[in-house]
């Protein structure tokens, strides 16, 4: 029987990774700037993608980590794999990912994700990986939209999205107007994670490192939208959706 240890992970095309994705990630969507794209393999069969990129604001991301320069970390902003590989996947896979990224890119220095509880789970796979939780919050970013959509605040801006149902004040979209149309945020919790590919970064953290405990006494043990009663303390919960990645966050840059 085939294990993770059977795994290969290389580079593959933009195009075959965005196919993957869009077949097995819980949202169906891809985000447009990934730059670096590892598919997943077993027996010459490609069973699974993570796509990595910058996040979409890097202003706000940046700073989790002083003296961290533009180019020197990374968003891991889409991972799906197929139900039909091995348990440990994920972690396996992520583990060399990591390693991949060190040794191709040395100037990455860290990588953020965010783990979506109100579609997917709270970031099982990123526990279990040596991520470092940093940060939980109530969603206000995923909102259902009146015809069953499912969109991101940050894609509603003029000219993207489903602006049918904005208007806008000095560019930016009224969330009052998506309110009175009939959205709402979906219930749930957003949770932020970061991995330090080079470990000396950890000391400049700007944020407190989180106990993994704190997602449950704040209620934010979730998969796919609804309270888990499994503890979410050890990460090592084996329930966690093969469609984990982030919110969507353009050329790896030296």
């Amino acid at each position: 029987m085939a294990s993770a240890k059977d795994l290969i992970v290389k580079p593959i095309l933009a195009s075959d990774a965005n196919r993957i994705v869009k077949q097995l990630h819980y949202s169906g969507k891809i985000v447009q700037n990934s730059q670096l794209h590892l598919g997943v393999f077993l027996n010459d069969r490609c069973g699974g993608a993570m796509q990595f990129g910058p996040s979409l604001d890097k202003r706000k991301i940046q700073p989790l980590v002083s003296k961290t320069l533009w180019n020197e970390f990374i968003e891991l902003n889409r991972m799906a794999f197929a139900d039909w590989l091995p348990r440990n996947s994920e972690s396996r896979c992520i583990g060399y990912a990591m390693r991949w990224i060190r040794k191709t890119y040395p100037h990455i220095k860290w990588v953020v994700s965010f783990a979506d509880a109100t579609q997917c789970g709270d970031g099982t796979i990123y526990r279990a990986s040596g991520f470092v939780l940093t940060g939980i919050k109530q969603n206000a970013e995923i909102w259902s939209l009146p015809d069953g959509k499912k969109v991101a605040t940050s894609s509603i801006r003029p000219g993207i999205g489903s602006m049918r149902y904005a208007s806008t004040t000095n560019g930016g979209s009224s969330m009052s107007a998506f309110k009175e149309a009939g959205a709402s945020p979906l219930k749930g919790f957003q949770l932020r994670y970061i991995y330090f590919i080079d470990e000396t970064a950890r000391e400049r953290l700007t944020v407190p490192s989180i106990p993994f405990s704190e997602i449950n006494r704040r209620g934010a043990s979730m998969y796919r939208g609804k309270t888990r009663v499994t503890s979410a303390d050890s990460g090592t919960l084996d329930n966690q959706s093969r469609g984990g990645g982030a919110s969507p966050t353009v050329t790896l840059s030296e």
